[in-house]
C-alpha cells in the first residue's frame, strides 16, 4: 500500500467519526428548527381561530378534528385559568394513511362572551423515522463521495506533489556502489524534500567514498600480500631442489611451503568474499544447475577417487537460476568439495537437483553440526590444515546475494540444501 493510500485509511476512519458527530448535531438542530417553525405556525393559526370566533360564534361548536385542524370545547373558569399554551407531539389516526401519524398539538384556552373554551390546534409534522432514514442514506452517500474525492486528489494531485520523493526512491533503487554512478539530487521547492535530498546525497557520497577506499585497500592488500608470498614459495622450492639439506630441514621447508600456500588460498577466499559482499559481480544470466553440477562433478572425480568417495547425482527436475556464471560454479564447487573433504574413506556424496532446490548430502561424522555456526567464517570441523574454513561462508554469501535460502539438516547424512525463494 502506498503512503498516500495508507494515510487515506486513517483519514477515512477520522471522517467517519467526524460525520457521525456532525450528523447527530445537525439532526438535533434541524429538529429544533422544525419544531420552532411548527410551533410558530400553530400560534399564528390559534390567533386566527380566536379572531374568527369573535366574528362568527358558530365555530365554537367545532368540536372534532374531522372537519379541520382544530377543535373547541367549553370548559369551566377554574380549568381555563390553569391552562397554559402547551406544544406537544402526539399521534392521530389519519384516514388517508389508515394509520396513526405523528402531529404537533397546541392546547390553549380563550374567553368568549363571558364563557371559557379550550382550543386544540394540530398540524402534520415530519416523521422522525423517515427523517433519520433519509439523513442516514444521505450521509452514507456523502461519506462515499468524500472518500472517492480524497482518493482522486491523493492519486492525481498529491502524487504530483510527491513526485520528487518517488524520483528519489527510484534513483536509490537503481543505485549500485559497484557502478559508481553519481547521485543526482531532485529539483524541488518543498523544504522537507530538499532536506531529504541533501541527507541522501551526503550519505551516498560517504558510502561511495568508503566503498572505493575499502575496495582499493582490499585489492592493494591482496596484491601486496600475494607477491611476497609467491616469491617466498619460489625461493623455498629452489632451496629444496638443491638437495644438500638434511631430512629435518626439508620437512620444515615443506611445512612452511604448505603454510604459505594455505595463506595464498586464504587471501584469495577473503578477497572473493569481499567482492561478493560488495556486489562487484553485476552480470547475471540464466544458469542450469543440472548442467553445472555435471560439469563440476567431472572436475572433482580424481579428488573423490583419491579420497575413496563416491559421487552420485539424482536429477528430479530442472533448476534454473539467474546468477553470475563464475559465482554459480564456485557455489557448486565449494559444496561438492566440502562434502568430499569432510567425508570418510568409502563414503558417499549425493547431489540431488529439483525444480526449486539443490541438495548436497555426504556421509561423515555421526554428530550433527551446529546450525548456527556451520556457515560462519573460519568454522572448521576437521583437522585438515589445508582447509581455510571459508568454503561454506562463500556459499552463504553467494546465496544471500541472489536471494536464495540456505539450510543445513542432519538425517544420518550431513545435508546442505539451497532453495529458490517462492
Amino acid at each position: 500500500m502506498s503512503l498516500l493510500n495508507h494515510t487515506l485509511k486513517y483519514l477515512a476512519f477520522a471522517l467517519l467519526i467526524i460525520i457521525s458527530v456532525w450528523a447527530v448535531i445537525f439532526y438535533i438542530n434541524m429538529l429544533d428548527e422544525v419544531y420552532d417553525s411548527l410551533d410558530d405556525g400553530l400560534d399564528n393559526y390559534k390567533m386566527l381561530i380566536i379572531e374568527k370566533a369573535h366574528q362568527d360564534s358558530t365555530i365554537i361548536y367545532h368540536n372534532e378534528f374531522a372537519e379541520g385542524n382544530y377543535k373547541i370545547r367549553e370548559i369551566d373558569k377554574t380549568y381555563a385559568k390553569s391552562i397554559r399554551d402547551v406544544h406537544q407531539d402526539t399521534l392521530m389516526y389519519m384516514p388517508f394513511e389508515e394509520d396513526m401519524e405523528p402531529v404537533r398539538l397546541l392546547t390553549t384556552a380563550f374567553k368568549l362572551n363571558g364563557r371559557y373554551y379550550e382550543l386544540k390546534v394540530i398540524t402534520s409534522m415530519v416523521e422522525e423515522d423517515d427523517l433519520i432514514e433519509d439523513l442516514f442514506y444521505a450521509l452514507i452517500w456523502l461519506y462515499i463521495a468524500m472518500l472517492m474525492s480524497i482518493l482522486l486528489v491523493n492519486n492525481f494531485l498529491l502524487k504530483k506533489v510527491w513526485k520528487p520523493f518517488y524520483s528519489l526512491v527510484d534513483q536509490l533503487g537503481a543505485f549500485r556502489l559497484a557502478k559508481g554512478k553519481k547521485f543526482e539530487p531532485v529539483e524541488t521547492n518543498v523544504k522537507e524534500f530538499r532536506i531529504l535530498n541533501e541527507s541522501v546525497s551526503g550519505l551516498v557520497k560517504h558510502s561511495l567514498d568508503t566503498y572505493n577506499h575499502q575496495k582499493q585497500f582490499i585489492e592493494n592488500a591482496s596484491h601486496e600480500l600475494q607477491t611476497p608470498v609467491a616469491i617466498s614459495i619460489n625461493r623455498l622450492e629452489l632451496l629444496a631442489e638443491k638437495g644438500n639439506l638434511g631430512e629435518e630441514t626439508m620437512e620444515s621447508i615443506s611445512q612452511v611451503i604448505q603454510t604459505l600456500e594455505r595463506l595464498t588460498r586464504l587471501n584469495k577466499s577473503l578477497l572473493l568474499l569481499s567482492k561478493i559482499e560488495n556486489r562487484q559481480f553485476e552480470d547475471i544470466e540464466p544458469i542450469s544447475m543440472n548442467a553445472l553440477v555435471g560439469q563440476v562433478k567431472g572436475e572433482f572425480e580424481d579428488f573423490a577417487e583419491f579420497k575413496n568417495v563416491t559421487i552420485e547425482i539424482q536429477e528430479q527436475g530442472e533448476m534454473h537460476v539467474m546468477m553470475q556464471k563464475d559465482l554459480a560454479t564456485i557455489l557448486i564447487s565449494n559444496l561438492i568439495k566440502n562434502a568430499i573433504v569432510h567425508n570418510h574413506s568409502g563414503g558417499r556424496v549425493q547431489v540431488s537437483v529439483g525444480n526449486t532446490y539443490l541438495k548436497v548430502a555426504n556421509t561423515g561424522t555421526d554428530i550433527p553440526l551446529d546450525e548456527e555456526k556451520v556457515f560462519r567464517r573460519f568454522q572448521k570441523d576437521s583437522s585438515d590444515k589445508n582447509n581455510t574454513g571459508l568454503g561454506l561462508s562463500i556459499v552463504k554469501a553467494i546465496v544471500d546475494l541472489y536471494g536464495l535460502n540456505l539450510v543445513y539438516e542432519f538425517d544420518g547424512m550431513h545435508v546442505i540444501k539451497i532453495i529458490k525463494a517462492s
